[in-house]
């Protein structure tokens, strides 16, 4: 068994996510644009395939319900990448030095399956990790007792020397209620106070 280890969420924490920065690229019109994003490709819509919704499925279906806006539903299949503008400054600089101490990392993820399998490949840093848990590859997300359940189990941690890193208070309380400890990322000079108070670094 693992007795200390870090577990990191990915979006907002490790890097910059929001539908907008895809977007914004592609409708010039401010009020087009929030009107699109509050009725097409909203985040309810797409968080179904972080749940473990298939594109296969959802994309399809949008289209025929949005049809003057079918290019740009196949966008949000094609560029998803594109929503994810790059790292939370200092995060990854974080995830090295932990490595380089020798401090065993793991992630929980609400990310969907297709996209994930589109992005984890441009980004080495997730080298550095012994295992990531994908909300949309388990059909479980955060904050479901069950991913945490499945995280203590899988990863073979020890919950009460492990520490779950989120942006999102009620992911944070799910762990919490599972027995591991949080942090509610804000941003990483926060981040590096608490690893160092818990003697994750020096």
């Amino acid at each position: 068994m693992i007795r200390q280890s870090v577990i990191f969420d990915v979006g907002k924490v490790l890097f910059e996510w929001d539908l907008r920065h895809l977007f914004a690229k592609l409708i010039d019109n401010a009020g087009e644009l929030e009107w699109f994003l509050g009725h097409v490709v909203t985040p309810e819509w797409h968080f179904q395939h972080d749940a473990g919704r298939p594109l296969a499925d959802m994309v399809p279906e949008r289209r025929a319900e949005f049809p003057d806006h079918a290019h740009l539903i196949d966008a949000y299949a094609a560029r998803f990448n594109e929503t994810i503008p790059g790292p939370v400054p200092g995060s990854l600089d974080l995830v090295e030095r932990l490595a380089a101490a020798g401090v065993p990392l793991f992630a929980i993820t609400n990310f969907g399956h297709d996209f994930w399998h589109g992005f984890r490949p441009t980004q080495p840093i997730f080298d550095r990790f012994q295992d990531i848990i994908v909300s949309g590859t388990e059909r479980l997300m955060k904050p479901d007792p069950a991913i945490y359940a499945l995280a203590i189990e899988r990863f073979g941690i020890d919950p009460a020397g492990a520490l779950f890193i989120d942006d999102n208070p009620a992911n944070v309380a799910g762990a919490e209620a599972a027995g591991i400890a949080a942090h509610r990322f804000e941003d990483a000079a926060g981040l590096e106070a608490e690893l160092v108070t818990r003697g994750y670094l020096g």
